[in-house]
């Protein structure tokens, strides 16, 4: 049986969350049967895409999607539905489908966003909603007033809705932990919902991995080692691949502050909002507190940096941009956080942290969909949160201990093949 893969963006390179999940879901089910990729692009490079993706493909249909938000919210308005699917509406995409669909016997639908170029009379689908997206907009609507908070909780009303019509009509839904299948199916959702979680690969996620180019002759815990082929400094700092920024550092004190002083990471893609506001109240509300008892730089890892994010560097904050590889900053860093106000799932910097066996301290809804077996610090408040991140730094011991349980944990429980066993039997697919 061959398979449709659709997805909502290219499942390469697999350097953030949703496509880390698609890449590695697309990679094993194209070992136990040809699967034809339909996606859309996210930018140029998706056009032409690499040998290690189309490789494993029976067919590679990429779009583009150029719709403005605007201009998905004017539509959404005037017809009643969600921007979500607005933004994503496309009658190229839905040719490409309708093409593809009597030649396959199953369909993985990977987004909530492309269900609604599913046909009821087509093969059979698993749905993998990944996470229950019309909550994570009732969050947002928590946090705005006036005409936004009004849209945000138009959303998640009607996106509530389409997910639950979707569950009625596809052989399986699927979400990326226990917590969000249980949230869906406690929401009145009909039909067979079920947690296929995230996995990490613990080969190349190893801070004894040979590609890391590292020189780290400290003990783990404490002090700092060349990143890459550059050591983190203002003067040489960590060049970005961002086409259109180049990194933000202050003057004064702290230009050698990043490489003499502990490091405190978070990485993650800079244009989303769970992670702009997690940084913000990072650098805000908890940075100072911990520098009041304890001297301490903060870097913050990923692409696409908003202009609020770029605004937070300064003597004690780096913003790098993109990174070539993100490992290295996690190998430097004494401790790495994830104080994600808003978190849907399982979060894959966190299971990437802990493989790189680095002492991690995550808010309450961050560690939420992980099963980490005390191995992480959660912190709920900017105080605790301040104070977890004080003792890791008073006791590098400590530190890499909980480092060291932290990757025993991720090498127990989250190995990629074990957790994707569960589609053989949804998809009948033999390894």
């Amino acid at each position: 049986m061959s398979l449709l893969f659709l997805a909502h963006r290219v499942p390469f390179p697999p350097d953030r969350g949703d496509k880390i999940r698609s890449f590695h879901i697309l990679q094993y089910l194209a070992k136990r049967t040809p699967v034809h990729l339909v996606a859309f692009a996210d930018d140029e490079a998706d056009f032409d895409p690499p040998a290690v993706l189309t490789d494993m493909l029976a067919t590679c249909t990429i779009l583009p999607r150029s719709k403005s938000q605007k201009r998905a919210a004017i539509e959404a308005l005037a017809s009643g539905k969600p921007v979500s699917l607005t933004a994503f509406a496309s009658p190229a995409m839905q040719a490409a489908v309708d093409r593809i669909l009597p030649q396959v016997g199953g369909v993985y639908c990977f987004s909530g966003q492309m269900a609604q170029y599913l046909s009821d009379d087509g093969p059979p689908v698993v749905m993998d909603f990944v996470d229950m997206d019309s909550a994570k907009f009732a969050g947002f609507a928590e946090d705005m007033r006036g005409p936004m908070r009004w849209m945000m909780r138009r959303e998640a009303r009607l996106l509530g809705d389409f997910e639950r019509a979707v569950a009625a009509r596809v052989s399986a839904c699927l979400f990326v932990s226990e917590a969000e299948a249980a949230l869906f199916a406690g929401g009145g959702a009909k039909g067979r919902v079920l947690a296929v979680e995230n996995g990490i690969d613990s080969v190349k996620f190893d801070p004894a991995a040979n590609d890391l180019n590292l020189a780290i002759d400290h003990p783990p815990g404490e002090g700092r080692g060349p990143i890459g082929e550059v050591a983190v400094t203002a003067r040489r700092p960590r060049p970005s691949t961002s086409p259109n920024w180049t990194p933000a550092f202050a003057g004064g004190d702290g230009m050698s502050e990043a490489n003499d002083f502990p490091l405190i990471v978070f990485t993650g893609q800079m244009d989303y909002r769970p992670n702009i506001d997690a940084v913000t109240w990072f650098a805000r509300d908890i940075l100072p507190l911990i520098r009041r008892q304890r001297p301490a730089h903060f870097a913050i890892v990923g692409r696409a940096p908003t202009p609020a994010v770029q605004a937070l560097a300064g003597n004690h904050v780096t913003v790098t941009g993109a990174v070539d590889d993100v490992r290295g900053w996690l190998a430097a860093a004494d401790v790495c956080v994830a104080p994600l106000k808003l978190a849907r799932g399982i979060q894959n910097k966190v299971l990437e942290a802990m493989a790189m066996a680095r002492p991690v301290v995550a808010s309450t809804a961050a560690a939420e969909g992980i099963d980490h077996a005390d191995t992480l610090r959660v912190a709920g408040t900017a105080r605790h949160f301040a104070d977890q991140v004080i003792a890791l730094l008073d006791a590098p011991d400590s530190a890499a201990k909980l480092g060291a349980d932290a990757r025993a944990q991720v090498l127990r429980r989250y190995g990629w093949d074990a957790r994707l066993a569960p589609l053989d039997s949804l998809l009948g697919l033999i390894a």
